[in-house]
């Protein structure tokens, strides 16, 4: 580890001690800096801080830059569906059944195996595991979603999906007729106290904001929905959607347990918006319903 130093001048009296570091080293973002105070690795005058640590005139900061984590994911040349892509960012319409980054149980074939071999830049703010990768979507969840191949374009999109105005829309079969056109779930979800696999909804979950909008109706027995995140919470929507009575058709977790077998769950990302992270230009993206998905529509059109 490299171990470089600076001393505060009296202009930058007062300020936060992460931002004067990312001022003083420009070759690492904010969120990169921030995991140094994690680690302990930054010092004023040999003592260690917090990142809110206001500076002081003559104040003797010292840090160290920690060495690169070796990759150890491999590159696989696996298909992907790139639908938008430029030198920051790119936007995938990943297939259902395809896992976002590599997980215990899930080491190869997922998105960022095959990203990895399409790209030789990803972003390494979520570190070797998941780079790139700003948002997820569940294995058996297909649709949009944005990759970053750089630290500052990640952050741009994170400050995005933090202040919720990255806009993020699905299409989802559930069972049930929704008596309501119009819906807002806010409902908090964290682990489940009788299951620590599955979410649920908990008080002593973090907030999560689903809104809903019945799209078509199905011989009473089913519907089409779209729903709006608001917050990013794990299976939030499938969460959402059981919590209220209507879950999604074929989903192995949270689903009835006599469903349409879907192979997953009959629920898509369809829609992205946001803003670029560097030209601040809006980007608007649009993934039509897989094949599993409408033929499940057809059926259950000619079957009830």
């Amino acid at each position: 580890m490299s171990e470089p130093q600076y001393i505060v001048n009296e202009a930058e009296q007062g300020t936060r001690i992460d931002k004067l570091l990312t001022n003083v080293t420009s070759d690492y973002s904010r969120s990169q800096i921030r995991t140094w105070f994690d680690k302990n690795l930054v010092t004023v005058n040999g003592k260690t801080v917090k990142p809110n640590y206001k500076c002081q005139t003559a104040d003797k900061v010292e840090w160290m830059v920690p060495e690169v984590e070796p990759l150890d994911v491999v590159a696989k040349n696996i298909p992907i569906d790139i639908v938008y892509e430029d030198k920051d960012i790119l936007v995938v319409n990943k297939a259902s059944g395809m896992v976002v980054h590599p997980s215990a149980g899930h080491q190869e074939d997922t998105l960022v195996n095959a990203l990895l071999y399409h790209c030789d830049d990803l972003s390494g703010i979520n570190g070797v595991k998941r780079p790139g990768i700003v948002h997820r979507i569940d294995k058996d969840t297909s649709g949009l979603l944005v990759v970053a191949k750089n630290d500052l374009a990640h952050e741009g999109l994170a400050e995005q999906l933090k202040k919720k105005s990255m806009k993020r829309d699905y299409k989802a079969i559930v069972h049930g007729d929704i008596p309501h056109d119009y819906g807002t779930i806010d409902a908090p979800i964290g682990r489940s106290e009788k299951n620590r696999q599955l979410m649920d909804v908990t008080e002593k979950g973090k907030s999560a904001v689903t809104h809903f909008e019945v799209i078509e109706r199905l011989h009473e027995k089913f519907s089409v929905v779209k729903c709006v995140l608001e917050t990013g919470r794990t299976h939030q929507i499938r969460v959402h959607m059981k919590y209220i009575g209507f879950p999604i058709v074929g989903d192995p977790k949270y689903g009835q347990r006599k469903s349409i077998d879907v192979d997953g769950q009959a629920l898509h990302a369809y829609h992205l918006q946001f803003e670029h992270p560097i030209t601040k230009e809006l980007l608007e993206f649009e993934a039509p319903l897989p094949t599993k998905f409408t033929k499940v529509l057809e059926n259950i059109r000619k079957s009830y």
